[in-house]
């Protein structure tokens, strides 16, 4: 999903949830808006994901779309290595809510 596209989503709709998502060790976020549906976007530009390199530059775009609200999400890396599965779209952490 293209940053308009968001814009444009969150305008029309109030039933949906942004996820901040960030892994362990890297310093990278990646921002994933849910509906009710449970259908899932990544925000893209040029139809690559779009990656941000601090918490302010999220909070930038976002307040840019419209949005004032999403949550944070911590994947540990070594989910794999302790014999547990990954679970990348259903996270075992708690969500951090975040508002700016």
């Amino acid at each position: 999903m293209e940053l308009q596209e968001l814009k444009r989503y969150a305008r029309h709709h109030d039933n949906f949830e942004i996820r901040v998502i960030g892994h362990a060790g890297s310093r990278c976020y990646q921002v994933e808006l849910e509906d009710m549906e449970g259908e899932r976007a990544s925000l893209t530009q040029r139809g690559k994901p779009m990656l941000f390199r601090a918490l302010d530059d999220v909070y930038l775009e976002l307040k840019r779309a419209g949005i004032h609200r999403a949550y944070l999400v911590q994947f540990v890396a070594n989910d794999e290595m302790i014999g547990r599965a990954p679970h990348y779209h259903d996270p075992l952490s708690s969500y951090i809510p975040l508002v700016f």
